[in-house]
């Protein structure tokens, strides 16, 4: 019976995240290319483990925060500001 109950919330967390991220405003390269530097946004690169460490294209000024430690740095950052996150 567990095994079943995870495996059905596994389903509705997987098919509602593509919904939930469709609400997500997007900004294009041009767009954070022109506010790079702005004290009113916030970088995060949130790559995870090697795609992260063996990068060698980073965006300057942007802040590491592990994708998987999201609950964690989440509550760090004000929800009133823009925010981007990046992990290719």
């Amino acid at each position: 019976m567990k095994k079943l109950l995870a495996l059905l919330s596994f389903i509705l967390f997987a098919t509602a995240l593509p919904a939930l991220a469709a609400d997500a405003p997007t900004m294009s390269k041009e767009e954070l290319k022109s506010r790079l530097g702005s004290p009113n946004l916030t970088i995060l690169d949130v790559r995870s483990g090697r795609d992260w460490s063996s990068s060698e294209f980073k965006i300057q000024g942007a802040i590491r925060a592990p994708g998987e430690q999201l609950a964690v740095w989440s509550k760090h950052y004000p929800k009133d500001k823009p925010m981007v996150l990046y992990c290719a």
